[in-house]
C-alpha cells in the first residue's frame, strides 16, 4: 500500500477536522518523501512527552556494543511533546502528507486513540514478524495490539509492587508480610483510628486517575474492562467486589482520598508519615517517593502486592509507553532495527534499565545476575529484582479497545461518587455500564 491510499484512509477515519489541527513544535522534524536508507547515516525522528527516553535512544545510538553490525550510523533528532499531542501530530501529519516522526511514543492511555478505523494499520508497522522470535518471553504486548496485531514495544513493565515506610510500620505494630489485602485493609482500620495514618491511596482527581486506580486493584482481581476481543467485561463480580473494597478503604481511613498521587498533598502525606504505604507502580519510587521525600531515604521498603482473599494476581500494571514504527519513509527499516536493538536484545534492556530506570520486558532479564543483584539506596540497600522477579512471573494481561478513553470518562465520575459513599459499587458500574452502552450504541 502506498503513502498516498494510507493517506486516503486515514483522512476518512479521522475526519477533515483533524488535518487542520496547528502543528507548533513539531515542523522541525524529517520529511516523509526521498528515498529508503538502507545504511549509512540515518537521522531517525523521535516524538516523545518524557526526556528519559529521549536521553535512553541517544545513549543507544551512541552504544557502540549495542549497535556491533548494524548498517546504520544512527542520530536520534527528538522532539518533545505532549503525550496526547504526540498522537494527534502524527496522525495529523500522516493525513495531511507533512513530518511524521520515525518513532512515536505512544502512553498506554491514549493507544485506544489509533486502535479504530484501521489507524494503526496504516499509520504503524506490523511487529508481527519482530516479535515472533520472542514469544512467551516479551511480557507486554497486549495492550498495544489490534485484532492481536501487535504495533508498538512497551518501555517498561510498570509493575505494581507496595512501597511501605518500615520504620512506621514497626512503631504501629503492622506486620510486613501480611497476605491479603483484606488482612491489610483490617489491621489499616485499626492504625487509622489510633494514629490517623493510612496504608494507601486513591485518587480522586481527574477521571483518568480515578479510573486507572480502580483498573490497577482491578486487574490484580483477575478482572478487567475489555477482553482480548475488545467486548466490554467490566460488568463483573471482580469488578463490584473491587470498588467496594475501595469504597469500604475510605470509609475506614485505611486509604487516603487524594487529587493526585504526585501532587503537594500527596507530598505532604508522604513527609509528615500520614501516608505510610502505598500501592504504585516501579517508577513510583522515583517520581513519587524520591521526589516527595527525599529526607526519607533508607525508610522506605517494598514488596509484592498484598493477594485479594478471592483470587487473581500477585502483581499488577499501571501505566507504560510504547514506540511505534512509522510505516512508508525513507527511515522506516532504520527505525524498526533500533526499536529491535533497544528493546529486544539483552543489551538494550539493560542500557534501558541503566538509563532510565526501565523495568525489562523480556522475561528471562528478571533472572539476569547483572539486575539481580542490584540494591536500591532509598530502599534501604534493598535487592528490588527479588520481588520484580516474582511479580513479573504473576502479571495480569490488559486489554483496550477504541472506546477506552470514552469509557474512562463516563465511568469516572460514577467511580468517584461510589468511593464519597453517594451510590454503591454496583450501582456506580451499572450506571457507568449503562451511560457507555448508550453513547457507543452497543
Amino acid at each position: 500500500m502506498n503513502g498516498m491510499s494510507r493517506r486516503s484512509l486515514l483522512r476518512a477515519a479521522t475526519g477533515a477536522g483533524l488535518g487542520a489541527l496547528a502543528l507548533p513544535g513539531l515542523t522541525a522534524c524529517g520529511s516523509s518523501s526521498g528515498r529508503t536508507v538502507s545504511s549509512g547515516r540515518v537521522d531517525v525522528s523521535l516524538w516523545t512527552h518524557d526526556p528519559g527516553y529521549i536521553k535512553t535512544f541517544q545513549a543507544a545510538a551512541g552504544d557502540k556494543a549495542l549497535m556491533q553490525g548494524s548498517r546504520f550510523d544512527y542520530r536520534v533528532k527528538a522532539t518533545n511533546a505532549a503525550g496526547s499531542d504526540v498522537v494527534t501530530r502524527t496522525i495529523a501529519q500522516a493525513v495531511a502528507g507533512g513530518n511524521t516522526p520515525d518513532l512515536a511514543g505512544v502512553i498506554v492511555d491514549q493507544f485506544p486513540r489509533v486502535m479504530g478505523s484501521a489507524i494503526a494499520e496504516n499509520l504503524f508497522v506490523d511487529l508481527s514478524d519482530t516479535v515472533r522470535p520472542f514469544e512467551g518471553e516479551l511480557l507486554k504486548l497486549a495492550p498495544y495490539s489490534v485484532d492481536k496485531i501487535p504495533y508498538g514495544l512497551d518501555s517498561d513493565n510498570s509493575i505494581t509492587v507496595l512501597y511501605y515506610r518500615q520504620d512506621l510500620f514497626a512503631k504501629y505494630g503492622i506486620p510486613e508480610d501480611l497476605d491479603t489485602w483484606q488482612d491489610l485493609a483490617r489491621v489499616g482500620a485499626r492504625v487509622y483510628d489510633q494514629h490517623k495514618v493510612s496504608l494507601g491511596m486513591v485518587s480522586t482527581g481527574d477521571n483518568g486517575a480515578i479510573v486507572n486506580g480502580f483498573l490497577q486493584f482491578l486487574l490484580q482481581r483477575g478482572g478487567g474492562i475489555f477482553d482480548a476481543s475488545g467486548e466490554l467485561v467490566l460488568d463483573s463480580a471482580e469488578a463490584v467486589e473491587v470498588l467496594e473494597f475501595m469504597a469500604q478503604g475510605v470509609r475506614s481511613g485505611f486509604l487516603m482520598s487524594l487529587p493526585d498521587p504526585y501532587g503537594a498533598v500527596c507530598g505532604a502525606a508522604l513527609k509528615s508519615g500520614r501516608l505510610a504505604a502505598a500501592a504504585m507502580p516501579n517508577w513510583y519510587n522515583v517520581y513519587g517517593l524520591q521526589a516527595n521525600a527525599p529526607e526519607d531515604k533508607g525508610k522506605w521498603r517494598m514488596r509484592t502486592l498484598p493477594r485479594f482473599a478471592g483470587g487473581g494476581h500477585v502483581a499488577s500494571i499501571l501505566g507504560g509507553t510504547a514506540f511505534c514504527v512509522v510505516k512508508g519513509k525513507p527511515n522506516t527499516e532504520a527505525a524498526l532495527e533500533l526499536l529491535r536493538r533497544v528493546y529486544l536484545t539483552r543489551e538494550g534492556q539493560l542500557l534501558r534499565y541503566h538509563s532510565g530506570g526501565f523495568l525489562p520486558t523480556l522475561k528471562s532479564l528478571y533472572d539476569d545476575p547483572e539486575l539481580t543483584s542490584v540494591a536500591d539506596d532509598y530502599l534501604g540497600g534493598q535487592r528490588v529484582f527479588d520481588v520484580y522477579r516474582a511479580a513479573a512471573a504473576d502479571l495480569p494481561l490488559y486489554y483496550q479497545a477504541p472506546g477506552m478513553q470514552f469509557l474512562s470518562d463516563l465511568l469516572g465520575g460514577h467511580i468517584l461518587q461510589a468511593l464519597q459513599g453517594k451510590t454503591s459499587a454496583a450501582a456506580a458500574l451499572k450506571a457507568g455500564i449503562r451511560d457507555y452502552r448508550q453513547q457507543v450504541k452497543r
